[in-house]
């Protein structure tokens, strides 16, 4: 689980691990290619997910559609040959993170449609974060499908191609949330709960754990918490 592929820009108060350099995160993706590991998107993913196939393979996910991701990430991806789920937030293309910028004290740039639609050109995938990157357990049911529909109906007319991925924002989720991305036609949606996602019929494709990557993260703690149970005794 990524975020931001940039420096730590001057101003930030608080959420700077939320920030891997473009050189970190370079490293980070060839350590694993060097491995022989495959980073691939969640949609490549569904069938070692599912527990149709078998390798060496992890999902690589960034959140939010910042356009440092596709500054800086899509070109360090498809030198390795990966691929990746961009989730983005349908309602803040071409503006910027409103749901935090007061408490972070800067304002990120969002993906707009056009650049968007450059990240998906160049292989990537895209996901979707709902329409205004709300918490979804505090939503009511009608705002909880309007987020959840909505995002991926807004998506599917910029890109002309369909949106089968969710996250939760904040890793926030109740069992309603579960039930409309379900519902909502979405294959698979990932959490914030940390471990390694387990793969085959008791998979629960709808509540997947990620791995958070930070800013402060030395190459053998990437390793150790990526190819190690060191994240799953932590769930």
């Amino acid at each position: 689980m990524y975020h931001n592929i940039a420096q730590v820009p001057e101003g930030l108060r608080v959420y700077r691990s939320l920030y891997v350099s473009p050189a970190s995160f370079a490293r980070q993706m060839g350590m694993l290619k060097g491995l022989g590991y495959r980073g691939l998107s969640m949609a490549d993913a569904m069938p070692y997910l599912q527990g149709e196939r078998e390798g060496r393979v992890f999902v690589i996910t960034l959140d939010d559609g910042y356009v440092d991701n596709l500054e800086s990430a899509a070109s360090i991806l498809q030198r390795y040959d990966f691929t990746a789920t961009c989730y983005v937030v349908s309602g803040a293309l071409g503006h910027y993170n409103s749901w935090d910028d007061e408490k972070l004290g800067i304002r990120k740039p969002i993906m707009t449609a056009q650049q968007l639609r450059a990240w998906h050109a160049a292989g990537m995938e895209v996901g979707a974060h709902t329409r205004t990157h709300v918490r979804l357990s505090q939503c009511n049911d009608q705002q909880q499908r309007d987020e959840i529909e909505g995002c991926r109906t807004e998506l599917e007319q910029q890109l002309g191609a369909p949106v089968t991925q969710f996250c939760y924002p904040y890793g926030d989720y109740d069992e309603r949330a579960v039930a409309v991305a379900r519902q909502s036609g979405f294959v698979a949606a990932t959490t914030t709960d940390r471990g390694r996602a387990s793969s085959g019929s008791d998979v629960d494709l709808w509540r997947l754990p990620r791995i958070q990557v930070a800013r402060h993260h030395l190459l053998p703690q990437v390793a150790a918490r990526m190819l190690t149970r060191y994240e799953d005794r932590r769930a």
